[in-house]
Parts: C-alpha cells; sequence; structure tokens
C-alpha cells in the first residue's frame, strides 16, 4: 500500500493500460495535427493527462473523472471539421429583429435598441469588473464544483453532473447546427450580411480586459472556432447546471447561493457584454432543464447507460 503513494509508481498500472494510454494521446494529437489542426493548447492538454494519469493515484482518478469535461472541449473544437454555416443558413436578421421587438429600448431621440446596444453606451467600471469575473466562471466553477465532489468521495453525484453537463453541451451543438445564429456585437458591427471569416470578438468585455490590463477575454476569444454559435447561450446553461446539482445534493446551501448569484450574474453578464441577445439566454436556460430532465429521467433509466455509469464509477473508485 505504501508504495502506491510513490510519485510515478507504476507498479499498479498494467503494461497493456500504459500503452493503451500513451497510444490514445499520441493517436489524438496525430488526428488534431491531420484533420483538424494543432494548437499549443492541445499538446499542453495531453501532457497534463499523462502527467495526471501516471503520477499518483489520487491524480489518476482525477484524470479519469474529468474525461467528460476533456470530451465537451474536444467536441466544441473538432465542429471545426464541418462548421455550422455549411449545413443551415447564417441567422443574422430575424434574431436581431425579434430581439428588438420583444426587449428593444427606446431612447429619448425615438430610436429602438437592442439591451446589448443599449450597455455599449450605458454601463460603468463596476458593473464592467463584475461582468468579467461572473463570465470567467462559467467553465471554470463547474469543473471545480466536480472537483469538490469528488474529494468528497461523492464518486456517483459527480458523474451525474459531469456527463449531464456532456450531454446538455452536445444537445447545445446540436441546435448550433439546426439554427447557426449571429450574436448580436456581429450585428451591430457587420450588419445582416454574413462574412464567414470573421474572427472571434471581445465584445463588451473589452472594457474588463482594459481595466485589469490583461488580455483575458481577448486570449479567449481569438480562437473561438464559430462565432455563429449564439443560439442557445451555453454560457447561461453551465452554472445553472452546477447549481441545480447542488441543490440535488441537498446541503451546503451558502455554496448553492453563490452558485444561484453567479448563475444570474452570468445571464446578465452575457446580455451586457453584447455576447448574446436575452432570447439566447433563454434558450439557453431551456436546454439546461431540457437537458437535465432527460438525463435524470430517461437516459438514466436506460440500462445500458446505467451500466456504463455504474463501471464508470468503479474505474474512478479503483484508481
Amino acid at each position: 500500500m505504501a508504495s502506491r503513494n510513490k510519485l510515478f509508481d507504476l507498479s499498479a498500472l498494467s503494461r497493456r493500460e500504459i500503452w493503451v494510454v500513451l497510444l490514445a494521446c499520441g493517436l489524438f494529437l496525430a488526428f488534431q495535427m491531420t484533420v483538424v489542426g494543432i494548437m499549443p493548447a492541445h499538446f499542453v492538454m495531453v501532457g497534463l493527462f499523462i502527467l495526471f494519469y501516471f503520477a499518483h493515484p489520487l491524480t489518476r482518478r482525477l484524470a479519469l473523472a474529468l474525461l467528460p469535461f476533456i470530451a465537451f472541449e474536444i467536441c466544441y473544437d473538432w465542429m471545426r471539421l464541418l462548421p455550422n454555416y455549411r449545413v443551415n443558413p447564417v441567422d443574422t436578421e430575424d434574431l436581431f429583429l425579434a430581439e428588438q421587438r420583444l426587449f428593444g429600448i427606446t431612447t429619448a431621440e425615438g430610436t429602438t435598441l437592442i439591451p446589448g446596444e443599449y450597455f455599449n453606451t450605458h454601463h460603468n467600471a463596476v458593473a464592467d469588473f463584475l461582468a468579467g469575473l461572473c463570465y470567467l466562471c462559467w467553465v471554470p466553477l463547474p469543473m471545480a464544483f466536480g472537483i469538490y465532489l469528488l474529494f468528497k468521495g461523492e464518486d456517483r453525484h459527480y458523474l451525474h453532473f459531469a456527463l449531464c453537463f456532456l450531454f446538455v453541451n452536445l444537445i447545445g451543438f446540436v441546435c448550433y447546427y439546426i439554427h447557426p445564429a449571429a450574436p448580436p456585437w456581429y450585428v451591430l458591427e457587420h450588419g445582416f450580411e454574413v462574412d464567414y471569416s470573421t474572427p472571434g470578438n471581445v465584445a463588451g468585455l473589452i472594457r474588463f480586459d482594459n481595466m485589469v490590463g490583461i488580455p483575458v477575454f481577448q486570449s479567449i476569444y481569438v480562437g473561438n472556432s464559430n462565432i455563429f454559435a449564439a443560439v442557445p447561450s451555453l454560457h447561461a446553461a453551465y452554472m445553472l447546471i452546477a447549481t441545480v446539482y447542488a441543490v440535488m445534493r441537498r446541503r451546503n446551501w451558502p455554496m448553492v447561493a453563490v452558485f444561484a448569484v453567479v448563475t444570474v450574474g452570468i445571464w446578465w453578464t452575457a446580455v451586457y457584454s453584447c455576447h448574446h441577445y436575452i432570447i439566447d439566454v433563454v434558450l439557453g436556460i431551456l436546454t439546461a432543464i431540457v437537458g437535465i430532465l432527460l438525463f435524470e429521467c430517461l437516459l438514466m433509466r436506460w440500462r445500458p447507460f446505467a451500466r456504463f455509469m455504474e463501471g464508470y464509477k468503479r474505474l474512478i473508485s479503483a484508481a
């Protein structure tokens, strides 16, 4: 037992397991390099996974458990293989006009602005700072919640949360292909014409970057694989999923309160920063709710998937 607590002690691993892990990582990098496109982040991700897998039983448990989040990132990246705007036409005008009609703000001059457009000129430093903090939580805080569940020994609850998180993302990705849509900042800058070469844009979040003096969001959005993926807003879904599963634990209510505040903060920031319409946010919330219900009420009652969950739980617990 003592040897299992040493760093990089591989005695508990079979030679076959070691080669399977290394081969899988090598094939992933080869596929990225030749088909999708490789970036430094891919080497970092693979390097960290290998390090965690072989360093110690505790880090191996973490590497195995975080596979749903890794799969989420890979699926999002692989949408570059077939951009959604090649499957269906991009909605630039209808969504903008619907937002303007439903939630438009009429100025003293009689002009009707969408909320994001209004906030482009009606903002302040406190709101900009809080908006940036909230938006930075969109994935890190759900991941931190998952790691917390793992270290509390709640493997089953963690798997429900992590796999539901992945499931909601897959639903959202399908919606991206069904209805490609431009974000509000795109329409305000480029009009209703579609330019597929338009790069990602930090929009109103640039105010946070300028305030802190670090290109936080610029570094995130510069590598955006597809700007025409605004509906539904998965930013609006992620913290809602974490909040729902925190409630389902039926304890640690201060955590639930913090999650709820951050969730609402992200909803507000999505509109305030001109990254999403209110319509996008509402549809993102509905995507999360429908995804959770489908996962818990249907998928978890499907025996093959339930057996997979049980096997995955045993794999993590045995690491």
